[in-house]
């Protein structure tokens, strides 16, 4: 089970900087005194919960100085009113992370990263990024991208954390890293569940009791395709659309099995190995989720 979330006692809570300049500076006073120190970026829109704190934790593990960045980003948002409820409490985020290895806080205005409204020029995701999360969420993928590189261009981390329930963000973000040169390294952490498997995301708070346990139709789809993960696609497929079925709160956007270094539906025959995805409307609310499988014997 995730561990649930409470603030820490005793502990002082992590620096907030709202500028650019005010991150990369307290960087440099940090490098310092400490030359040679390792930066880690987690990237997060807030509403934090123990999968983030994950994050958060490994890369304390991983470098000297962890900036958590806060932001809640208009451009990968093509529905308005997703973007206006979306939770924001930066007092909250703060006190949860406390005592969990965060450093600094950089949370920035809008008009910090878009002092102009908006951004000229923008990151795209290319053929991938039209795909899945990209073909209903038109400019979703242009947005985070376009975010991200600002992000990491502003803090200038030696690696970038991501949770692995955004598995088409993570393979689009370590492609543009690659594409673009980037100096930074991509670390993945293991999605965080609840104890009925559920994966923990900003957006379950939006379920109520009957719509959280209809949610429960997402892990038992990635359940049923790796139980027939050693019978290939076609019965991977079937079995998972099979589990989807029946439950009326769901709604499934798109259920696909794709190759790991191409993020595109694998062939008939391929074997090796793969990642399920899925994303259904439970209720009024979007879930994603996601899992690693094995294909054949």
């Amino acid at each position: 089970m995730a561990e649930a979330v409470s603030d820490a006692v005793g502990l002082e809570p992590p620096r907030i900087t709202t500028s650019v300049a005010g991150v990369r500076q307290a960087i440099a006073d940090a490098r310092v005194t400490a030359p040679g120190a390792r930066v880690a970026l987690v990237p997060t829109m807030g509403a934090l919960h123990a999968g983030h704190l994950a994050l958060v934790e490994r890369a304390a593990e991983l470098a000297d100085i962890v900036v958590v960045s806060i932001f809640v980003n208009p451009l990968q948002f093509n529905d308005p009113a997703d973007l206006e409820r979306y939770p924001r409490d930066l007092d909250a985020d703060v006190r949860i992370l406390t005592g969990h290895g965060a450093d600094l806080v950089f949370a920035p205005e809008v008009t910090e990263l878009y002092p102009n409204g908006d951004a000229t020029t923008r990151v795209t995701g290319g053929r991938v990024g039209g795909l899945f999360e990209g073909r209903s969420r038109p400019g979703h993928f242009d947005g985070v991208l376009t975010v991200v590189s600002k992000l990491i261009n502003s803090v200038g981390p030696d690696v970038v954390l991501f949770g692995e329930k955004d598995a088409q963000q993570v393979y689009l973000v370590g492609r543009m890293i690659a594409d673009l040169n980037m100096p930074v390294e991509v670390e993945v952490v293991d999605t965080v569940r609840d104890d009925d498997g559920l994966a923990l995301s900003s957006r379950n708070r939006f379920l109520d009791s009957r719509e959280r346990r209809a949610a429960l139709t997402l892990p038992h789809v990635l359940e049923a395709a790796e139980s027939a993960s050693d019978r290939g696609i076609d019965a991977v497929l079937a079995a998972a659309q099979a589990a989807a079925m029946g439950e009326q709160l769901v709604e499934v956007d798109y259920l696909a099995v794709v190759h790991p270094v191409t993020f595109l539906p694998v062939d008939d025959d391929y074997t090796g190995k793969a990642r399920v995805v899925i994303a259904a409307k439970v209720g009024a609310t979007r879930l994603i989720d996601t899992a690693a499988i094995y294909l054949g014997r």
